[in-house]
């Protein structure tokens, strides 16, 4: 049974349906198949990837963004824009594609990167203001305020904001936060103002693994 809230296992027990998904029953618990298992009734971690990968968007309840890629542009992380890229002509044929955004993790540090060639790499970071960001190349700044840490990524399962009290994540129209263009803003959820997410869509964030070495760009801009 299901229903717009709530989904019913085995006649008695209600779990509820978040971000499109409707939350499994184990031992006791509703947990989200984008962050564990049940195995014989005891409830552990999805293991962690240790290979890059690409995300999209999850929640088949809104087709319109269902499927989306998370895409890296102007700093940012949004949903479904154009990956922006950059190589210097010196590199030439070395060059990664750079027509889509892969993403490093490790969940023993909780922190994640871009999948960049560019010396030093680029650092992803929550800003002040709940939008994933990344560092540009050739620099370690991040502004004051920012949260650099509280990131995990499943093998088969999602790429997990803890922060905030794990209120995970939201896609905010253009008009909702001020941005512009086409592509959807990706923003973390948190209580502390409600209404700013009254135009948002609550969304899971699917990981895509990749073979192991894969980069996705010399730099992203």
């Amino acid at each position: 049974m299901q229903c717009a809230k709530y989904v019913c296992w085995y006649g008695e027990i209600l779990c509820p349906v978040i971000a499109g998904e409707p939350l499994s029953y184990c031992a006791g618990a509703c947990y989200s198949k984008f962050m564990y298992t049940c195995t014989d009734n005891v409830l552990a971690l999805l293991p962690a990837v240790d290979t890059p990968f690409t995300l999209s968007v999850d929640n088949p309840a809104v087709p319109v963004l269902h499927g989306k890629p998370v895409t890296a542009g102007a700093g940012h992380w949004v949903l479904g824009g154009q990956t922006s890229s950059y190589c210097p002509s010196e590199v030439g044929d070395a060059c990664p594609p750079g027509n889509e955004t892969v993403i490093v993790a490790s969940n023993a540090l909780s922190t994640a990167a871009m999948s960049v060639v560019v010396p030093g790499g680029q650092q992803a970071y929550l800003t002040a203001n709940g939008y994933m960001a990344y560092t540009q190349a050739h620099s370690t700044y991040i502004p004051p305020g920012s949260v650099t840490t509280g990131f995990a990524a499943y093998l088969g399962g999602g790429f997990v904001n803890l922060n905030g009290n794990g209120r995970g994540w939201v896609a905010c129209p253009p008009r909702a936060s001020g941005g512009g263009g086409t592509a959807w803003n990706l923003v973390a959820k948190y209580d502390t103002d409600p209404d700013r997410f009254k135009d948002c869509t609550a969304i899971n964030l699917k990981v895509n693994p990749l073979p192991s070495g894969t980069f996705g760009a010399w730099q992203y801009t």
